[in-house]
């Protein structure tokens, strides 16, 4: 069978198309995957390090999870799975971890598979902007500050070489008329000269307007904030290597505006009996000062009015004065209930990685238009079949009606509304 050129362009062209398709579609299937297994699987599980259940890289290499179907099962119902589960797997996960995973039967066999990609995705390791500059190599800020330096430096040159052009050409006119007899005013000096007054007005308001217009944009916004508390609490020690859930201590984040700062009364349910820091790794403040823990717990007692092996009386308790830090500006309307119940939105997304940070900082920019590029990409749980699903948007009949269809695939919160001004400002 033979083949003409033309055949063989068009195939080649074809399955550099199909190839090209599927790793648009797996790169896809991989960013959705994220953002579902920050939803759901984060809080309990990490891609590298075990936590509350283990650590999820690799896993189609272990247990009975290498046929996929497998895992919709176990993933829907892990109860009813490891009841018949022959191989003993998963009852060994129990035992070791000391529970049973929740089920999450809401989740369809598409969003499971995107979540696997994500998962099993190569690691791939990017360079960031604020890398270490290597082999005499400045990273690009450091190159873009250097541009900017240098292009600053060569403008106010050109400017001055300009400027001194002007007047030796005033000079040189001066001179020709004094030659040829013609009578011309007295010039006008320099700091008299309205042109030039005019000129440097002009330059003035432009740099002056640039710069009044980007510390106006900025105005209110601390990204990096990072301030002292009256008390060093480690996120790192509770959330990331003790697991305790953001909302056992920011309760008020899933039925409120607020997230709110927990009372002495939810530290104390702990640290009444925890009063010494001996088994966690050490502490350090930002100027590489370590932190003695238990040092810590005593300032806690102290605000508390509590003495160790004595019953304790809330009622004498004082609160620490601690300094806020993510604000938003008094004309934003901004509702912790709102993402964290109804949009099912982790903590993650706008705090950052919070369980990684000892003293904890603002991480994203929480500017108008970070929330809006945020509405414009985050999928809405649409599904309301099951018991266990999103009823928050049931009222969306056309949008349910129109996946059901066919017709679209996935909501995002744009499509309900979330780009109109009124949602955010009042």
């Amino acid at each position: 069978m033979s083949f003409s050129k033309t055949n063989v362009t068009r195939i080649a062209l074809l399955g550099m198309f199909s190839l090209f398709l599927s790793f648009n579609i797996q790169a896809q299937g991989a960013a959705e995957g994220k953002q579902l297994f920050q939803q759901n699987c984060n809080t309990c599980h990490n891609l590298d390090k075990a936590s509350t259940g283990p650590a999820l890289r690799g896993f189609k290499e272990r247990g009975p999870w290498a046929d996929q179907k497998e895992v919709y099962k176990w993933v829907k119902n892990p109860a009813s799975y490891m009841n018949g589960d022959r191989t003993g797997y998963t009852k060994g996960l129990q035992q070791q971890y000391g529970s049973i995973m929740q089920s999450f039967p809401a989740l369809t066999d598409k969003q499971i598979d995107a979540i696997t990609e994500y998962i099993t995705a190569p690691i791939v390791e990017k360079k960031t902007d604020d890398d270490e500059p290597k082999n005499g190599n400045p990273s690009k800020n450091e190159a873009a500050s250097r541009n900017a330096l240098i292009f600053g430096i060569i403008s106010l040159v050109l400017a001055m070489v300009a400027l001194i052009l002007m007047q030796v050409n005033n000079n040189l006119k001066k001179l020709s008329d004094d030659r040829e007899g013609i009578l011309r005013p007295e010039q006008v000096p320099f700091w008299k000269n309205k042109v030039y007054i005019a000129l440097m007005a002009l330059v003035f308001f432009v740099v002056g307007g640039y710069f009044v217009a980007k510390g106006a944009i900025g105005l209110g916004r601390q990204q990096g904030y990072q301030p002292a508390q009256p008390i060093y609490y480690s996120h790192k020690v509770h959330a990331g290597i003790n697991q305790i859930n953001c909302l056992y201590c920011h309760g008020s984040a899933w039925e409120s505006k607020h997230a709110g700062i927990p009372s002495l009364n939810v530290c104390m349910n702990c640290h009444k009996t925890i009063n010494e820091y001996v088994k966690g790794p050490k502490l350090y403040n930002e100027d590489g000062e370590e932190i003695n823990g238990t040092q810590e717990i005593q300032k806690l007692y102290k605000y508390a009015n509590f003495t160790p092996g004595k019953p304790w009386d809330p009622s004498k308790a004082t609160s620490p004065e601690w300094v806020k830090i993510h604000n938003l500006p008094d004309h934003v309307y901004f509702n912790h209930a709102q993402h964290i119940n109804a949009g099912k939105v982790a903590c993650q997304t706008c705090h950052g990685n919070i369980q990684d940070m000892d003293v904890v900082k603002q991480e994203a920019e929480l500017s108008m238009g970070w929330c809006i590029n945020c509405h414009r990409e985050s999928k809405v749980q649409f599904n309301t079949d099951s018991t266990t699903g999103n009823k928050f948007y049931s009222i969306y009949e056309k949008f349910h009606n129109d996946i059901k269809n066919g017709k679209m695939d996935s909501v995002t919160v744009k499509d309900i509304g979330g780009l109109e001004c009124q949602k955010c400002h009042y």
